[in-house]
């Protein structure tokens, strides 16, 4: 008997000593339900990488359209600021002839004679009168007789030596020039010095 029971003895050790199929089962099923829970969690956590992206560009996209908002208000303010401010620009332009025919009858006029006295009073009042009016709505003229020669407001219509002034300095004004509101209408047409050779 005792050798039977050796033989019984070491068919139960084996059987500890080999794994059980149902322990291994358990194990594979921990396994299996930890790794479904762990890609249910990826795919979550994937779904709100995209969820967080796609509201960053969203945001993104709110705020330029917002700055586009408010570029094109900022652009039609400014529109409608010019559009009051150089609404008498072709206006004041087209009335420009008109008070340089009123400087060259001033000019030929005989001022000495007696008999002229009162056009000359009269055309001289009419002239401020008419400056004046304009200068309301922004209209300035622009006289440079004996300042620096300005490209963005003078027109050089001749060149001419002289020991008398600085050289790039206005000698004479042959047309007045005009600005409204600080824009350019018309540049004076001058003779610029230049240093004598």
């Amino acid at each position: 008997m005792t050798e039977q029971a050796k033989p019984n003895e070491q068919a139960e050790e084996m059987k500890q000593d080999t794994p059980q199929p149902e322990n291994t089962a358990n194990e594979q099923a921990d396994t299996v339900e930890l790794s479904g829970e762990q890609a249910i969690i990826s795919k979550l956590e994937a779904e709100l990488a995209q969820a967080q992206a796609k509201l960053a560009d969203q945001q993104d996209l709110m705020l330029r359209i917002k700055a586009d908002a408010e570029n094109a208000r900022r652009r039609a303010s400014q529109d409608v600021e010019k559009a009051h401010k150089f609404a008498l620009e072709k206006f004041a332009g087209d009335l420009l002839p008109v008070v340089d025919n009123l400087e060259r009858a001033l000019g030929f006029i005989n001022r000495e004679d007696e008999a002229f006295a009162g056009i000359v009073e009269g055309v001289e009042l009419t002239m401020k009168s008419f400056l004046d009016t304009v200068a309301k709505y922004g209209v300035q003229q622009i006289d440079p007789q004996g300042q620096p020669f300005n490209p963005d407001q003078h027109q050089a219509m001749t060149i001419q030596p002289s020991a008398d002034v600085a050289p790039n300095t206005v000698t004479f004004v042959m047309q007045k020039g005009y600005e409204l509101n600080g824009r350019l209408l018309r540049p004076a047409m001058v003779g610029v010095s230049k240093a004598p050779e």
